[in-house]
This record gives C-alpha cells, sequence and structure tokens, in this order.
C-alpha cells in the first residue's frame, strides 16, 4: 500500500483563512490520519460518566478516536483508561461494553493483567525466553498516561503533559457544574440507555452544525410541518405534556428569534448557544408543575437565590471541543468519534438528577429519544445533510468553504469569550483556530 504524503505545517496553515476553509479537511485520508495524532492523540477527551463504572471492578468499553479503550476501577476506586489490546499477540481482550471482573485476561493465551493494565501472570513462563521481563512495561497493556475526572465526568488524555483537565475545559466547566447542580441532591447518574448511530462524513460536520442555528428551519422543515399540521388542544392531557409538539416546533423561529438566542466561543474551540425556550414544557418556567416541583426540592436545598441562578442558565448544545456535547438544561450528553475520514459515531445519553420528580427524568428519556434515536425526526435530517455535504465535498470543481457569517460583528467578552447574535459562524472559526494550534505544532 502506497502511504500518503504526510502534510507539513505550511501545507495545512494553507488550507485554513480567516474566513474559509479547504475542502480537503474533509476528505483527505493524510489529513485525517494527522488529526487522529496531532488531535485525538494530544487532547483530552471524554470518556464516561463515573456512574457507567461505579464499582470496584466494573469496565466499560468505549473509544478514544480511533483507539479501542477499557475504562476501569481498581479495588482502591483509581480510574485507569487501557487499550482493548493484549500486549502478546494483539488480540482484543473485552468485547462486551460493560462488564466486572477482579481482572483482564486474555482470551488467546491467557495472559492476566491488572485493572491499571499491568501484567500479573503469563502462562508456561518456562517457554519464554532467558530475557523475559515482567517488570518490563511493554509487556503490560499500554494505557492513557493522564486521566482526570471532573465532578464524575472522566476525560483522558495519550498526551504525557499538557495543560490540566481544567485547563483545557476552562469557562466550560461551568456547563457541567450547572447539570449537577440542577439534582437537587447534588448527584447525577447516566440512566435511560443510549443511542448510537453511524453517519458517512467527516467528524467535524457534526460540530459545525451544533451551533448552527439557520440550518433549523430549511434540514428539518418536515417535522416542523408535522407538528405545524398538528391540531390538538393544549388542554388536552398528553402521555409527554406536549414536549414533542413543543420541542419539534422550535426548529420553525425565524431570524429575530434565533438573533436573540446569541451564541457564544471560547478558548480551546469551544463553544455554545444560549437557550431558545422560556416558557412551557422545554424551559424552567414555574407555570409548568414538573420545573416548579424541581426548582421547590432545589430551593429547599440550597436556597431560593441559589435555585433562581442554577435555573437561570439557559443554554444550549455546549460543545467542549473536541468530542462532546452538553445539555444541562435537559440532561442530554453526546460524543462525536471519529471512525474514517467520511465516517463518524455519534453516541447520545442522558442523565438522572438524583432527588428530581421522576417525570424530570421521563422528559429527559423522551428528549433523547426525540432528537437522538434512530427514529428521530430530527438526527436523521442531520445524518441526511452531513452524508449530502460529504459526497458535495468530493467535488474539486470548488475548493473553499464559506465561514465569514458574523466574523464583522463578534463583541470580545472580559473573560476572553467571544459573543455574537444567534446566527454566526464564530463557532466554526473557533474550532479552527484551535485545529490549527494542534494541527502544526511540532
Amino acid at each position: 500500500m502506497t502511504e500518503l504524503p504526510r502534510p507539513t505545517p505550511d501545507d495545512i496553515s494553507a488550507l485554513v483563512r480567516a474566513d474559509r476553509v479547504h475542502r480537503r479537511l474533509y476528505t483527505d485520508p493524510a489529513i485525517f490520519a494527522l488529526e487522529m495524532e496531532r488531535i485525538f492523540g494530544r487532547t483530552w477527551l471524554f470518556v464516561a460518566h463515573e456512574s457507567q463504572f461505579a464499582k470496584p471492578g466494573d469496565i466499560l468499553r468505549t473509544r478514544m478516536g480511533l483507539e479501542d479503550v477499557l475504562v476501569t476501577r481498581d479495588r482502591d476506586g483509581a480510574i485507569h483508561v487501557v487499550l482493548n489490546r493484549c500486549a502478546h499477540r494483539g488480540a482484543a481482550i473485552c468485547t462486551q461494553e460493560r462488564s466486572h471482573a477482579p481482572s483482564l485476561v486474555c482470551p488467546y493465551h491467557g495472559w492476566a493483567f491488572a485493572l491499571d493494565g499491568a501484567v500479573t501472570s503469563v502462562p508456561h513462563r518456562p517457554s519464554m525466553p532467558a530475557g523475559f521481563d515482567m517488570a518490563d512495561p511493554a509487556r503490560s497493556l499500554a494505557r492513557a498516561p493522564r486521566v482526570e475526572s471532573y465532578r464524575g465526568f472522566v476525560f483522558a488524555s495519550f498526551a504525557e503533559t499538557g495543560h490540566s483537565l481544567t485547563q483545557h475545559l476552562g469557562v466550560m466547566t461551568e456547563i457541567f457544574d450547572n447539570l449537577i447542580d440542577r439534582s437537587p441532591d447534588g448527584e447525577i447518574e447516566q440512566a435511560g440507555g443510549m443511542f448510537r448511530q453511524v453517519y458517512r462524513g467527516n467528524w467535524k460536520l457534526h460540530h459545525e452544525n451544533a451551533n448552527d442555528t439557520l440550518h433549523a428551519g430549511y434540514t428539518h422543515e418536515s417535522s416542523v410541518a408535522a407538528a405545524r399540521d398538528d391540531k390538538r388542544d393544549y388542554a388536552t392531557p398528553a402521555f409527554d405534556d406536549h414536549l414533542t409538539h413543543v420541542q419539534m416546533l422550535s426548529n420553525q423561529f425565524g431570524v429575530r428569534e434565533w438573533e436573540k438566542t446569541g451564541i457564544w466561543g471560547a478558548p480551546g474551540g469551544h463553544s455554545y448557544m444560549g437557550g431558545i425556550h422560556e416558557k412551557g414544557v422545554m424551559s424552567t418556567d414555574d407555570l409548568d408543575p414538573v420545573a416548579a416541583e424541581l426548582r421547590a426540592r432545589i430551593a429547599a436545598k440550597q436556597g431560593e437565590d441559589r435555585a433562581d441562578e442554577i435555573l437561570g442558565m439557559n443554554r444550549y448544545n455546549n460543545l467542549v471541543w473536541p468530542n462532546v456535547s452538553v445539555n444541562a438544561q435537559h440532561q442530554q450528553l453526546r460524543v462525536v468519534t471519529p471512525l474514517a475520514v467520511d465516517k463518524t459515531m455519534v453516541t447520545a445519553m442522558c442523565f438522572r438528577l438524583k432527588g428530581a420528580p421522576e417525570r424530570q427524568f421521563q422528559r429527559a428519556v423522551r428528549i433523547l429519544n426525540n432528537i437522538s434515536s434512530p427514529a428521530s425526526t430530527i438526527l436523521v435530517d442531520d445524518i441526511e445533510i452531513f452524508e449530502r455535504t460529504q459526497h458535495g465535498l468530493t467535488n474539486d470543481a470548488a475548493d473553499w468553504i464559506d465561514l465569514s457569517r458574523g466574523i464583522d460583528i463578534e463583541t470580545p467578552t472580559n473573560d476572553g469569550r467571544l459573543a455574537a447574535g444567534g446566527i454566526s459562524d464564530l463557532p466554526i472559526r473557533g474550532q479552527y483556530n484551535e485545529w490549527l494550534q494542534y494541527m502544526t505544532a511540532a
């Protein structure tokens, strides 16, 4: 197989301009390989929530970019991330998504490893060469050298050194704080199932779409039309309190409504948009009985002012670059995993707020189904657009992709963020600023 030429820093820099990027960033396998090495191989990646492997001996199988990894909790409660690949002959050790065991044993030749990846036994030692050394790190499972948890959200990095996790998250720690603070007991757990979908497109397309408000009325026109044609009486009880109907109608907002939401970019390639619901079942409006009960329970524990502060944070699609998006208001989280230059997996999950009304959790599950399941009338539209875009970018008739919307009206804030109206390519430009730094670093 002929190896693709490795792009130089100058090659890469020439593909990114202030208001546009070259289509090769989505289609070139050599650039994708470099992304896996320099971005997914160096920065912090979200891997799991601690509730997914809560007990000593629990094992969770997931991915860090192209790498198949196991997130483990040893007998002392310490968290480790090791490659799911035996150090002997390379066989995958674990095939289940979740399991529980005191150690990791390869099914091929029986090599055994502790939950931190250290080799503990090798069958038939006399057959091994005289110089075989169990203490040699090469005999143990490869592992992520840095693993940190921020309030139960576990991130890992393949880089030996670099920014701490809190430095990487920066101002985005506030969205993880807000998700947990919405629990009257101050604790959350991943529950309600998960969805995984694969689309035939580059991983960056999902991120670019996350805080793109203008696409909603066009891409999701069919779901808006279905909701608009629904003539049901809102005074009539519905099994989901009309949540699905309200959620689908949200995509019919016009320019004035989207501009009102606002969009913010933060250092590190992170971004988020303002909330779009001020009243009703999708908001924290006290007139909604579920929202009122949640507020009352938070206020009973933390006081009225603190309850207003917690529930007053109204933000959507908090993108923590490069692989996770959080919606605290509805207890949702998505993980984006690149599989190939034109193939991406999206994993979606939701959380239970401990101490909250059960109907609050039921709504979170409903929203998960509405926006992230294979039956979703929303995500399937996005996936269709991602695949159409990927197909279009393979055509070399036009090389550059325009990202100039809103470039003249960005406003810096005191804490390093950039703010813009709700219709702007600000989040995408911020992602490419960070992308370029990683891709051209020594």
